[in-house]
């Protein structure tokens, strides 16, 4: 019972026989359907519309246009709201916008009664633009006299920060004589998250409120945006929240929510569906940001790290969506997995461009400064010709390592030992040696990169969640968090956590699955690797105030005092000998119906969390690259993760497992494309190379277990880190292999065959 056992999920019988409820399984008779019109340039001013022939088509109820929504600009990412003004999120959309800035932008949208007129319908609407050039690169939208996409924000930057750790600067540092310096630009591209659920609502009015019922990972934020972006009190909005079929950050912001509940209003309070299809969502939802990383780095002869000096360009694309916090969070990671004996210099720009939106994806910015970090390590050691893992343990993150800035701690510290355990499964040392001077077409190597993760957003932003426990008649509990499912196993979790706590066995707590604005409690939602840890701490919370009031009933009904009894497997049991006094039945039964003292057990707690620390981890992959055909296999890979103590060893496996897979095909495969005009080149599942089960190694998964003492059960962070690591260990294998330094991802077979190319190996 309780946490550190392999429960199996307590929503897999549902989701394996198709019995789970998504957002489309809720859906109401008599729906109409929404469809967007987006725009066909990427920058440029909606002039006018004609809908005189899309009007004409049967079915059709009404055209809203960018003329006719509330003049209200509104923020919407998945962020805690601050109630200072300086901490609040860019409000830079508007529900439908006059003022293109990408490729299919939300200019208008079609109410008809089914998606078939919808669709004919927005085929035939007419646009009067005026056209500007498009600034697809952050060079462009930086150059003077470029065109302004967001009069907030003259020259198109929305942000810059700089830091400095050390004394004095980059270029004083390396006056030093004898040092080995490296000076490299490294380039992430963008790619979308790909979930199997496309974003989709559908939203009707009730007693003068509007109801919305979402796929999302934020119900309560996406409540509180709904009601920014309509003018209208929180009060009036309810979001309810079911399954969900992914989302990876991805649904960490307010998409459409906000539009289908305004449509709604335009008829009247009738249900209106919205399903954005796959193209849409490749094209016209979020991405992960393209960073381009400016890097110096200079080390001793001995291996020991002098300076560094980052610069990074964050390509934000049209609207700010999660901004600034993408490319500040990249910095971070830069600074905290190594240290530089004298100083690092950063500095970070965030740039609006015509290009698809960057948003929050699995890792927030650290698998993109992990590539460029872990270039830096794998190309510095190769010019101190050291081994690449000795460079690392010379030079990374040290044990109770601060943050200067953000005073996060390494609380537990388990890289070192990681890195040991890593090295021993893929026989590195071994493998190193067999590599060496390889000669043919075809040659094998192995490489590996570190990182570090924080757990949750304290201190830089809100920590709060809530949970609510619930006695039922039989002695069973119901479980309400605000924390949502996304498929990441939070329900099994907090229903181990809810027994370990209260003595009351997993299969008597009944998880709630839905969140309801309505009815379930406060909680910011799922990501930043966060729910464990602080919806954790809530369970945590109420779990003893449960128990506490379950104990207060025992001892009324015993006769015996409070603190001689406990809960027990479903039991009140003596705390001494563990003699078995009462069932939970009984009790439960009694509290509800005594004539003497009736009393309804339940707990309800908040955990305003203002602790942080950080996982850490490594990835080592062993690859064969086929040079004439610019093909990389890899054969053999192991994710090792330090993140605390393991509620579920299964569940955690399975989340380094999925992350795992993500890394692989951003490291080799994914990449979104577009044309000169912005114009989205394979926004479909055929062109946009995702990677299936065919071209997936087996994957294996690691732990390092150590108790944080600041998780609410020794747990830290996982759902996001097991992503980070695996693209720039492919790569520095790659790199083993071949002797060739790929500084930009993803290393497809086109890409491979240039370098090689230019390498005279080919």
């Amino acid at each position: 019972m309780g946490i550190g056992n392999n429960m199996t999920r307590v929503d897999a019988f549902d989701k394996v026989t198709g019995s789970a409820k998504y957002t489309a399984d809720l859906e109401p008779q008599g729906l109409l359907a929404a469809k967007v019109i987006r725009s066909t340039i990427a920058n440029g001013v909606v002039k006018s519309f004609d809908l005189e022939e899309a009007l004409k088509v049967p079915g059709v109820v009404k055209i809203v246009t960018c003329f006719d929504v509330p003049d209200i600009q509104f923020p919407t990412p998945g962020h805690p709201w601050s109630v200072e003004t300086a901490h609040q999120d860019i409000a830079d959309r508007k529900l439908l916008n006059t003022r293109v800035r990408v490729y299919g932008d939300d200019i208008a949208a079609v109410i008809a009664e089914d998606d078939i007129a919808a669709a004919r319908a927005a085929r035939l609407v007419k646009v009067e633009y005026e056209e500007y050039a498009p600034l697809l690169t952050v060079k462009d939208a930086m150059a003077e006299g470029a065109t302004r996409l967001h009069d907030e924000k003259p020259g198109n930057v929305i942000a810059h920060s700089s830091f400095v750790v050390g004394e004095g600067t980059y270029g004083e540092a390396v006056k030093e004589e004898g040092l080995v310096e490296i000076e490299k630009d490294y380039r992430t591209q963008s790619v979308q998250h790909c979930h199997i659920e496309t974003p989709i609502s559908f939203a009707y009015m009730e007693k003068g409120r509007i109801i919305v019922t979402t796929s999302t990972q934020i119900p309560h934020i996406v409540r509180r945006v709904i009601s920014q972006a309509l003018g209208l009190p929180m009060g009036r909005i309810r979001v309810i929240k079911p399954y969900i079929g992914g989302g990876f950050g991805n649904k960490q912001d307010v998409l459409y929510e906000p539009l289908n509940a305004f449509l709604t209003t335009q008829v009247g309070g009738r249900g209106v569906r919205m399903e954005i299809s796959r193209e849409e969502t490749l094209g016209c939802t979020r991405v992960r940001h393209a960073i381009e990383f400016k890097v110096k780095a200079a080390a001793r002869k001995d291996g020991t790290l002098v300076a560094r000096k980052l610069e990074a360009y964050s390509n934000q694309g049209g609207y700010a969506s999660h901004a600034h916090a993408i490319v500040a969070n990249s910095s971070n990671e830069f600074k905290q997995i190594y240290k530089d004996e004298k100083v690092l210099e950063s500095d970070a720009w965030t740039v609006y461009t015509n290009l698809a939106t960057g948003g929050a994806m699995r890792g927030y910015g650290i698998p993109q400064a992990a590539f460029a970090a872990e270039c830096m390590a794998d190309d510095l050691a190769l010019a101190l010709h050291m081994d690449p893992l000795e460079f690392r343990k010379k030079n990374c993150m040290r044990p109770g390592y601060v943050d200067p800035h953000t005073h996060v701690k390494c609380n537990t510290y388990g890289l070192a030992e990681c890195m040991e355990k890593g090295r021993e499964f893929i026989r590195w040392d071994e493998k190193r040696r067999e590599y060496e001077n390889q000669t043919g077409p075809v040659r094998k190597g192995i490489g590996m990169a570190i990182f570090c993760y924080k757990t949750g957003v304290y201190p830089i932003s809100l920590e709060t969640a809530s949970c609510r426990m619930i006695l039922n008649q039989d002695g069973s509990m119901q479980l309400q968090m605000g924390a949502t499912e996304i498929g990441q196993g939070a329900d099994t979790v907090f229903t181990q956590m809810a027994a370990e706590v209260t003595g009351i066995t997993e299969d008597k707590v009944n998880v709630l699955s839905t969140q309801d604005t309505d009815v379930s409690p406060f909680d910011t939602g799922a990501y930043a690797s966060r729910q464990t840890y602080v919806s954790g701490m809530a369970v945590k919370k109420t779990g003893a105030i449960f128990k506490e009031k379950i104990l207060d009933y025992a001892a009324y009904m015993l006769e015996k005092p409070q603190d001689t009894l406990d809960v027990r497997d479903n039991h009140i049991v003596d705390k001494e000998t563990g003699k078995q006094l009462l069932p939970m039945e009984d009790l439960a039964t009694t509290a509800f119906y005594s004539l003497d003292r009736s009393v309804h057990i339940t707990a309800e707690a908040t955990s305003h969390c203002k602790t942080n620390t950080f996982a850490t981890g490594v990835c080592f992959a062993e690859v064969e690259v086929d040079m004439p055909l610019g093909k990389v296999k890899v054969t053999n890979i192991v994710n090792v993760h330090d993140s605390g103590k393991l509620i579920n060893p299964k569940l955690a496996a399975a989340q380094v497992h999925g992350g795992m897979s993500m890394g692989l095909g951003y490291g080799l495969s994914e990449e979104l494309l577009f044309d000169a005009k912005g114009r989205p080149l394979n926004d479909n599942l055929l062109d946009y190379k995702l990677p299936t089960a065919m071209d997936t190694p087996d994957l294996n998964a690691l732990f390092v277990e150590l108790d944080d003492p600041t998780g609410p059960f020794g747990n830290k962070a996982l759902g996001e880190p097991p992503a980070i690591p695996v693209a720039p260990a492919v790569r520095n294998a790659v790199l083993n292999a071949t002797g060739v330094a790929v500084d930009s991802l993803p290393m497809d077979p086109q890409k491979m065959v240039k370098h090689f190319k230019e390498a005279g190996l080919i």
